[in-house]
Order: C-alpha cells, then structure tokens, then sequence
C-alpha cells in the first residue's frame, strides 16, 4: 500500500498535468464562457429597454441607469428631478428580476460545467486508479474485506481527486484543530501491518519477561498535536498475545498473578476467543482526546502457564476458572537419568549456552567435571539435576577464571576453581563452628572411647550454603519408668520429626529388650551444647548407639561419628545431606590429624548418593579416613565398639558378652530392682 500511495499520487499528476487534459478542460471552460456571454449579451439588451445597461464584474452583475444615450455614476443620478428618479427606479425592479434569472442561469450552467469537467477528470482518473488497484486486487481474489477496502480506497480518491491534482493546498494553512487527513486522504490508505510471520517455520512461540498490562494485550500510542492527545489506526502496538496468535505464548504465572488485572483480562480472552486492545489511557489522561476503538481480533492461542506446585493448587482451589481454561497439567522433574544421551543432551545445552553468552568452551574433562556437578545437585549418582541456572553459572565462573588465565579453553580445573570459590564466598559461618571446635569452645572429641557418647552428624543451612558439623550426643540410662527423655523436647527445642525419631527409638528398645520383662529405664538423651533447636530424624540411630553404650557400659569410638534414622526394627534408613555430613566430620579430623582411626557410619542407601571431593576420595583410598555403609544397628554398634552385637538364639537368649547381652542384663537388674522397691 506504501507502494500504492506513492505510484498512484505520481500517476495521477502526470495524467492531469499533459497538454490533451489541459486543452479538454479548456473547451469545456470555453463552452461555458460562451453560453454565459450569451445570457449576458441577452440581459443587456432586454435592460437597456428599460433605460438600463448592465455590466459584469468579479463581484457579480450590476446595472447603470441611461440618460440621453449615456450611463450616468451615482452621484449624476442623485441630481435628477424627483419624477425623473421615480421613474428610473420603477423599471429597475424589472431589471433586477432579470438579473437574477441570468445570475440563476449563469449558475447553473457553470455547476454543469463543472460535473462535465468533474466527470471527465474521473473517467481518465478511473483508468489509471484500476490499473493499480486492480493489480493488488489480483493477489488477494478470495480476500473479501481486502476487496472491499480497495473499492472504498477507489472512490475516496476519486472523491478526493483534486488533494492528488493541486499542489497549493499547503498544511501549513490548517488551523490547530484540522486535521491533516483532509488534505492528505491517501494517508487513511495505509496498512497498520500489525504482526508479519512471514519469516516463521511453524507456529510462533512467544517468552517474554515484561508483563505488564500493555505489553502483554497491546496499546495504543498517542502524540500530543496542539495541546491535544491524537492518535489513528497506524498507531496501534500488538502485544505479546498477538505475537502468539495461532501459536503458543509461555508466562511465568507468578509474574502474572503479580498484575491481577492480566490475570483476569487473559482469562476473559481465552473465554470468548477475542482480543481487544483497550484504551487505558483515556482513564488517566486530563487532557483532550482523540481516540478510537479498534475491532475484536479473533485469538487462537495456546497459553502455557510455568509455576511450582503450590501456585498451582492455589488456583486450583480459589479460582474456578483456572481448571476450565488450563485442563492439562505436565509436572517437570528436577532430575532425569545419567544416562549417555543424558549427559550428551547435558553437553550440548553447555555448548549452546556458551556460544549465546559468549564464553569459552569446555574440554572433555571439563565436560566430565560438569556432569560430576550436575550429578551432585541432583544428590543421586545415577541422575542428573535439571537445574540449568545453577550449572549455566558454574560454566560461566569457569570460562571468566579461564580468561583471566588467558586461556582459550575451559579445563578441569577451571570447572574445580569455580565450584571451591562458589563454597569459599559463601563459608563464613562453616569456618566459625570450626574455629570454634579447634579452640575446645565445642567440645568434640575425635580419638579414644567413651562410654556413653558418639559424634552425631548434622546439618545446617545458611540462605543457599548447607555444610556439615559433628554434634555431641550423650545418653545416660538408669532405673526409673520414664523411658527414653528427650532432652530436646522437655525444652522445645525439638521438632516433631526428630520427637518421632526418639519415640520410634523407645519402640525398639522395647522389642529389643522387654519382651518377658517390664522396661524399667530412664534413659536421658541429649545434643550437647546445641541450643538453636534440632530436627530430623537422621540422629536416631546415633541416639541408639549412645544407649546401647551406657546400658552395656562399652566404650563407643570417638573416631567415629555417625547418621542415619532407624525403624522400629532396628533398619537403618537413608537420610539426606550426607555428602556434607561425611565432608565436615572430615574437616575436623584432618583439622587434627588424620591418623587412619577416622570414619563415619552411613545408611548402605546413602551410597548412591555419595558426591565426595577428590580430596576424601584420595584419603578414603590411602587408608587414612573410612566410610563404614551399614543396614541396620547390629552392624553399627560392633563398627563403634569393636564388640558383637549379639543376636537372639531361640530361647531368647544372647550370647554372653555381646553388647545386646550386657545391655538386656543391666535392664533385667532394673526391672528386679524395681519390683523389690514396690
């Protein structure tokens, strides 16, 4: 239409402008001057039977009064008799009466000289408008609304035909409030070329990150013109849903339902299958506005809302719409397989990202120290974490150590340098707890036996930071009816999975141990110098250790420290965090020197968990550091104390000397002792 615009404004001046229009239009001129003459030469001669002459000016016709033979000015006139003057002025309504039947003539011939011209100017212009409009016609013959807005386009010009003929109708005259359109008609015939696909394989597929209200359902622009707010149809913006129209748009839903009123106007639009772009600004604007609305789109769209679990069960419950409008659920995994397409799919988005962000590339071992990561965020050796973010900024710390180092590639100890740095930012209250165990603030012990007392391992989490610690844990059991005393609990500084843990401790002492006897013990647990609270139940079998120890009065090896919950069976279940559970205990040991008594005690589930820096794989090879993976407590206890558990024979019976016996015997001398004292 551009093209249009510019072709047909050209086409038409050099039609109008040659010598053959000229002289026509002359003609007709020339036919209407003579008819007019005519009429003219006929008013004057029936006017000077009447005493009068008439003449003609470019203000119109006037009479002159005759006196002997000769016209006479006003000021003659006004010196004649009275009678003289009468008479005069009797025939001149007569005249004026025929003046106006010629004016009345004279008027109508010049308008059907003009229709003549006009007529003309529109047949000659009609043959060089079709040629053009016919030629866009051409390419679009099914297209009803096209055709229909070149037919209108066709007679507005030729309404307008002189705007593209005369060059003298300068916008400069306009007052402030014309519009330029009314010497300019052509600018209504251009297209508003809203969205062009042109370029797509396929449907679109639109993402964005700006979601407000204009962006996402469109706008309209507005300049100011002379104080006041003017816009027209070219000044329409799409948004992100016209951009998708016929395709899919993906929004972040928590980025929406920030804007509830984006939320509720996509909801309107996917129900009745239309978009309109609303004008917000007449709303908020003081001033004067020419506005418009535009007609409906029609939409078919695709809208994929991304979002976690609780978003969307909260619009499960609280929006009725929402199950109407977004029927299918796809749940994403945080983690896939390690497999070997895997962990190629894994190196080609590396790549990818790379060459997006501009940085350098991975080799092999770089690749490979990557994977180990991936591996390690999904806390499963045979998995890999999804969670690009995380492994997009290890690559990118990695290729900027690599450019500093004046690298041209990325290797293995880039990839390492980027992870120990990650942790090093980030470590400060890690290195507090240790300072602190170094200089006996925390009492740990890490050499010798003790009866009564293990290491436990725990976590904790700063913000984004998890690390590892030993946790002193002690037991103290004697004859009452107590049971088991959380210490924690009785101070609430326990929380409910680790009080389960204890209780579910107390039902296996019980099978354990007071099957054919009552269980008079009191036995007092507690996390020695830990006051910030604790949860999980990830102690209790450090916990049962500890009481196995006092009850049988064997000493427990403070070399070793311990995790992993347990079942009423006296299982060992997996636990989470174990990678910095074995790394923090490692810390401390080879803090004051590794002597290759050093170990921890894990549950055998925990195994494909393992994520280990080389470091204490190196150590764990040498023989200087162990990691013991045990199924159940028997298993544990002889690993702490170096003493058999002991299993029941089929009288019920342990063997003599183990430490289920040692510690079935003390309790068996609590339940006589307290049945002599009732």
């Amino acid at each position: 239409m551009e093209s249009f615009i510019k072709d047909i404004r050209i086409d038409l001046k050099r039609t109008f402008s040659n010598e053959d229009f000229e002289k026509e239009k002359a003609l007709i001129k020339h036919e209407f001057e003579n008819k007019r003459n005519i009429l003219l030469e006929k008013l004057n001669k029936n006017s000077m039977q009447h005493g009068f002459q008439v003449k003609t000016a470019q203000n119109g016709i006037y009479m002159m009064p005759i006196l002997n033979g000769n016209t006479i000015a006003e000021e003659e006139f006004e010196k004649l008799d009275e009678a003289t003057k009468k008479e005069f002025e009797d025939k001149s309504a007569i005249v004026q009466e025929q003046i106006y039947s010629a004016i009345n003539e004279i008027k109508a011939i010049e308008k059907a000289a003009d229709k003549k011209v006009e007529e003309w100017q529109s047949n000659i212009a009609l043959l060089t408008i079709n040629v053009h409009i016919n030629a866009i016609k051409a390419n679009y013959k099914r297209n009803k609304k096209i055709n229909t807005f070149l037919d209108q386009i066709k007679k507005d010009i030729l309404k307008n035909l002189s705007y593209f003929i005369e060059e003298n109708k300068d916008s400069k005259q306009l007052s402030p409030m014309q519009k330029p359109e009314t010497i300019k008609p052509w600018l209504n015939y251009r297209v508003n070329l809203f969205i062009d696909n042109s370029n797509l394989e396929g449907s679109p597929v639109i993402m964005d990150s700006n979601y407000t209200y204009s962006n996402i359902f469109g706008r309209l622009e507005y300049e100011n013109q002379f104080g006041t707010l003017k816009t027209d149809y070219t000044m329409l913006k799409p948004g992100l849903l016209h951009q998708a129209n016929g395709g899919y748009i993906i929004l972040q839903a928590k980025d929406l339902l920030q804007n509830q009123i984006c939320y509720e106007t996509l909801k309107k639009a996917l129900t009745v299958k239309e978009l309109s772009i609303e004008n917000g600004m007449e709303q908020r604007s003081s001033m004067v506005m020419i506005s418009l609305k535009p007609e409906p789109i029609p939409l078919n769209v695709k809208v994929i809302l991304i979002g976690d679990a609780n978003i969307y069960h909260t619009l499960l419950s609280l929006d009725s719409d929402f199950r109407k409008l977004f029927k299918i659920k796809v749940e994403f995994e945080d983690d896939a397989p390690k497999t070997v397409d895997n962990i190629n799919r894994l190196s080609k988005f590396v790549y990818s990202f790379c060459n997006k962000e501009n940085l350098l590339h991975l080799d092999k071992e770089a690749m490979a120290k990557v994977v180990e990561f991936a591996s390690k965020l999904a806390d499963d050796k045979q998995k890999l974490s999804t969670k690009f973010n995380d492994i997009g900024e290890i690559v990118g710390e990695a290729s900027t150590w690599a450019k500093l180092a004046k690298e041209k590639i990325v290797t293995k100890e880039y990839v390492q340098k980027a992870l120990d740095e990650r942790i090093d930012r980030v470590k400060k209250y890690d290195e507090q707890y240790l300072e602190m165990i170094k200089k006996d603030t925390l009492l740990i012990s890490t050499d010798g036996f003790k009866v009564g007392q293990i290491n436990g391992l725990t976590v904790m989490t700063i913000g984004d930071y998890s690390f590892g610690k030993p946790s002193k844990i002690t037991a103290n059991t004697y004859m009452g009816k107590n049971g088991i005393i959380n210490i924690e609990r009785e101070v609430e500084l326990s929380g409910s999975s680790h009080s389960k843990g204890v209780l579910i401790l107390t039902g296996y002492i019980g099978e354990m141990f007071a099957q054919d006897i009552p269980l008079s013990l009191t036995a007092s647990v507690c996390f020695e110098q830990l006051y910030g609270g604790v949860d999980g139940d990830s102690a209790s079998s450090t916990e049962a250790y500890a009481i196995l120890s006092s009850l049988s009065d064997i000493p427990i090896n403070q070399a070793i420290a311990v995790t992993g919950s347990i079942n009423q069976k006296g299982e060992i279940q997996p636990i989470g965090g174990v990678n910095e559970k074995i790394a923090g205990f490692y810390q401390i040991c080879k803090m004051r020197g590794l002597n290759g008594n050093h170990g921890v005690i894990i549950p055998r589930q925990n195994i494909r968990n393992l994520h280990l820096s080389d470091e204490i794989i190196n150590t764990v090879k040498d023989g200087k550091f162990h990691i013991y993976a045990i199924s159940t407590i028997e298993e544990g206890i002889e690993i702490l104390t170096g003493v058999p558990a002991g299993k029941k024979d089929k009288n019920g019976n342990f063997p003599a000397g183990s430490i289920n016996y040692l510690a079935n015997e003390k309790l068996k001398k609590y339940a006589k002792n307290s049945d002599k004292k009732i």
